[in-house]
């Protein structure tokens, strides 16, 4: 859940061989087109140029008949672990209950003629669930299914080792996909699903090595669930929930109605690279309270314009950005890829904001102000331990804190024409800040505490950068706006390295 205080060098995209078109309705959908233009280069624009499936039955495969209602979860039932099923083209129905749906066993395919749809009428919640593994799904269309808040419609028991490929899940309640361990999502469409595109949350252990790679994930949360219930942070194109590994590569996330990509609570060792991410209505990019993270050679453009307007309307200063790094950092005692929190030859350009790095003084394991509640840090296994008198000193002091700390920030190119944005003063902002601790009384974090360390002693860094347009910088405090000079000299010694132009445009 988001943890947002509210007083509270231009990257090649990596070559993903994909076809390029952009996303418009599919077969059988419902709603209009996605409005923004397919990108020029090779990053994934997938929807409806996935490759077809194969015309005819594999050798061995089942035929599944969708003029027979029930067809697939029976014969799913009543063969086999590890058989081939080959769906016939048409539209492919359950039965008339909610709770109907198709339980894989271990190792078993499903395979999609060219038109073969998997439909919930709106009537069934889940289409394919259960604890089966090494289950996979290509070349299908699934939609239709109305699965609750934070449920999912494909793999919605988070079975281990799925392989989700050149299919299309869109308009379904909840999240269009969860997600396992050893999980690989590529090439698929996954658009206008009511809550997520793809909700990477197991429950019981940490999902581990999740690919999600070509994918176009496009205006997910239709169901507007931020308005429906005020900061849930349960909204967005992916969300990642206890994840420790994850490649997240060459994806186009776009138009989503939330935040384009947010891993929240405990993630780590996250390598996100070749992704565009643009035109999304909150961040681009959230990393909250989880660790060690290489974000490089993503091209963010055009994110938070939404949200960044109506903070902004309200008066409220702080600096809605592109990237934003919540109470996250490296941290060498977790194993992974890094040891910090890496961002380099990214290029950000008219976003309403650039990266904020925030650490929230009240938000710590044990404190009421953690948003994810229960949760403690990767190096604490016992929440309650995080108590007074224990906490007041080490290593308990230290380490029941989330910290927005080792985090890299270089090689970057930020562009911000306000005239695009529409915008006048509040935006175009970097940030690296904090709030005065307040509470509980008990907290050892109150008053400075926090600010001092996040702007001082975090070893927090921006430097060889390239800046076109009116940039500024907020530090320590929402308050604390600087200029160039400002943010450049003591005591914040920042952007050691970068240059500067007045004028911005791409």
């Amino acid at each position: 859940m988001t943890a947002r205080f509210r007083l509270r060098r231009a990257a090649p995209l990596l070559g993903v061989l994909l076809t390029v078109a952009a996303c418009s309705s599919g077969p059988d959908s419902s709603g209009p087109a996605q409005a923004t233009p397919a990108p020029s280069g090779s990053v994934a624009a997938v929807c409806d140029k996935e490759p077809a499936g194969p015309a005819t039955a594999p050798a061995g495969a089942v035929v599944v008949d969708p003029a027979v209602p029930g067809d697939l979860a029976t014969k799913t039932r009543s063969a086999a672990a590890g058989t081939t099923f080959w769906l016939k083209p048409g539209k492919h129905i359950l039965g008339d209950d909610k709770y109907d749906q198709i339980s894989p066993k271990d190792g078993d395919a499903y395979i999609g003629a060219p038109g073969a749809v998997v439909d919930g009428r709106k009537i069934n919640q889940y289409a394919f669930t259960g604890h089966g593994t090494n289950v996979k799904l290509t070349y299908l269309t699934v939609q239709g299914f109305a699965a609750p808040r934070d449920e999912g419609v494909v793999n919605h028991d988070s079975g281990d080792g799925w392989v989700i490929e050149h299919s299309t899940i869109q308009d379904n309640d909840g999240a269009g996909l969860m997600a396992g361990a050893r999980q690989q999502v590529r090439g698929n469409c996954l658009r206008r699903n009511g809550q997520y595109g793809i909700n990477a949350f197991s429950g019981s252990t940490p999902i581990t090595a999740l690919v999600v790679e070509g994918n176009e994930i496009a205006g997910n949360n239709t169901g507007d669930w931020e308005a429906k219930i005020d900061g849930c942070g349960c909204t967005g194109g992916v969300k990642f929930w206890d994840v420790n590994g994850a490649d997240v590569r060459g994806n186009w996330v776009h138009d989503n109605h939330g935040t384009g990509l947010w891993a929240d609570t405990n993630n780590n060792d996250f390598l996100i690279e070749g992704n565009l991410i643009e035109n999304n209505d909150s961040a681009a990019l959230i990393y909250e309270i989880s660790y060690n993270a290489i974000i490089r050679d993503n091209t963010i453009r055009k994110n938070n314009w939404v949200d960044g307007r109506r903070y902004a309307d309200k008066g409220d200063n702080f600096p809605t950005p592109a990237i934003y790094i919540s109470e996250s950092g490296g941290e060498p005692r977790i194993k992974a890829r890094t040891a910090k929190i890496e961002i380099s030859r990214n290029y950000l350009e008219n976003n309403w904001s650039g990266i904020t790095l925030w650490e929230n003084a009240d938000r710590y394991c044990n404190s009421p102000a953690n948003t994810s509640s229960g949760d403690c840090t990767r190096l604490v296994p016992d929440v309650k331990t995080c108590a007074d008198p224990a906490i007041t000193s080490g290593p308990l002091l230290s380490d029941c804190r989330w910290k927005t700390q080792h985090v890299d920030i270089h090689d970057n190119k930020f562009v911000l024409d306000p005239a695009v944005v529409g915008c006048q003063a509040s935006c175009g902002r970097m940030g690296l800040l904090s709030n005065f601790g307040t509470y509980p009384d008990w907290s050892p974090y109150k008053g400075a505490v926090v600010q001092e360390a996040i702007t001082y002693k975090q070893d927090n860094r921006w430097h060889d950068n390239s800046y076109a347009g009116p940039w500024t910088f907020i530090a320590y405090t929402t308050d604390r706006i600087l200029e160039v000079g400002e943010w450049e000299g003591s005591p914040y010694s920042q952007d050691t390295g970068s240059t500067y132009t007045a004028q911005g445009g791409g």
